[in-house]
């Protein structure tokens, strides 16, 4: 949806800046004009068809815009309230071998080296 008031005031302002353009060189005498008639010209023109191109952007981002809405709306699916199943174990994995969880304090005190556990 964000893109759609953007492109439209993008649209409408290169729409405003055509219509004056054109009324102010309408008004132009042509004894005024020295250097620059092409240039003139050539900034109505791209303003005119920049006209069509906005146009065409926001009727691009309006179908997007469409087409989103109308996929969420079909496809969409509310998750089952219910509990989920807990994740399977790793296959071939034995529960016996867990470690002993960190920082856990015991009334006797282990002595000498011990080596990490085999995995």
């Amino acid at each position: 949806l964000m893109p759609l008031p953007p492109t439209g005031l993008w649209t409408f302002l290169w729409f405003i800046g055509f219509c004056f353009l054109t009324n102010q060189w309408s008004w132009t005498r042509a004894e005024d004009v020295f250097i620059g008639a092409d240039s003139a010209r050539a900034a109505i023109t791209f303003s005119f068809f920049s006209i069509f191109s906005w146009a065409l952007l926001l009727t691009f981002a309006y179908k997007r815009y469409k087409m989103g809405v109308e996929d969420f709306a079909q496809s969409y699916a509310d998750p089952s309230p219910g509990v989920p199943t807990p994740y399977s174990s790793y296959p071939n994995i034995s529960h016996e071998s867990y470690q002993q969880p960190p920082f856990t304090h015991t009334a006797e005190a282990p002595e000498g080296y011990q080596p990490p556990p085999v995995y």
